[in-house]
């Protein structure tokens, strides 16, 4: 995946999401409504005005997200979140109706896939990647064997925030394309130790699965000393750890597999 802002989009269909798991905790959607000031309770599900974003047109009736774009799907919300029942099947439609687009989303409630997918899913659509979030090894241990075994193309694990070690290399089969790993955020986060990163890291080179660092979160300990990180600077400085792990078309490390 690119960073770079000309090559993804961001899609909240909908916003406001229930705490589920440990790792929801300091969710950074309750805090960034709190911030602003929102008057609509962050637990309170509600469609955005971007709701169709993915087939809105200009006045050039060109779409308004060109092709070839990555769209970050639901990133203020949760994608399965049942409260998003009754919307969900139309941003299917819009999903199926751009194949010129990648569609990416994260999930706590992978436990509810399949009673939230089209009837034409099958073994899923080439342009939906799914990421299966967990945070502690309680989490991993209930969420990725249920993730294993669904239909869907393209799948990563979210180790974020990463709340302690996880034992991963059962899970690390040739399904998984990708493991992104990020400490917490915000002004309560709980610290990220890197040597937990660092043995992911290891697992993952072990099996040939893609790593990456993507975030230090506002609190890492490293060689036993705690370090505050601003938010500004905490994907910056995950980058600088040169720790991302790719693997090419000859299974040298280079890129991510869907770069």
């Amino acid at each position: 995946m690119s960073d770079s802002d000309d090559l993804y989009v961001n899609w909240n269909p909908w916003h406001g999401c229930t705490k589920i798991s440990p790792g929801c905790r300091y969710c950074y959607v309750y805090r960034q409504d709190e911030m602003y000031g929102s008057e609509i309770g962050s637990d309170l599900a509600r469609r955005t005005a971007n709701y169709n974003l993915p087939v809105k047109r200009g006045r050039n009736k060109e779409y308004k997200i060109p092709s070839g774009r990555l769209v970050f799907t639901c990133f203020t919300s949760d994608f399965l979140l049942q409260d998003a029942d009754p919307w969900r099947q139309e941003c299917w439609e819009m999903m199926r109706m751009r194949q010129d687009l990648r569609f990416y989303f994260f999930t706590k409630r992978i436990d509810r896939f399949m009673e939230c997918i089209p009837s034409d899913w099958g073994d899923g659509y080439d342009n939906v990647l799914v990421g299966c979030t967990v945070e502690n090894q309680p989490m991993a241990d209930y969420r990725l064997p249920i993730f294993l075994r669904l239909p869907i193309k393209h799948k990563s694990i979210i180790a974020a925030p990463l709340l302690g070690e996880i034992r991963l290399s059962e899970y690390l089969d040739e399904t998984i394309e990708e493991v992104s790993v990020g400490g917490e955020s915000g002004r309560y986060a709980r610290p990220c130790n890197y040597d937990w990163v660092l043995e992911m890291r290891r697992q993952c080179v072990e099996k040939g699965v893609p790593f990456r660092f993507h975030q230090t979160g506002a609190r890492i300990v490293k060689d036993g000393r705690l370090y505050y990180v601003p938010r500004r600077y905490q994907h910056s400085q995950a980058h600088k750890a040169n720790i991302d792990y790719r693997i090419g078309s000859l299974g040298e490390p280079e890129t991510a597999r869907w770069e």
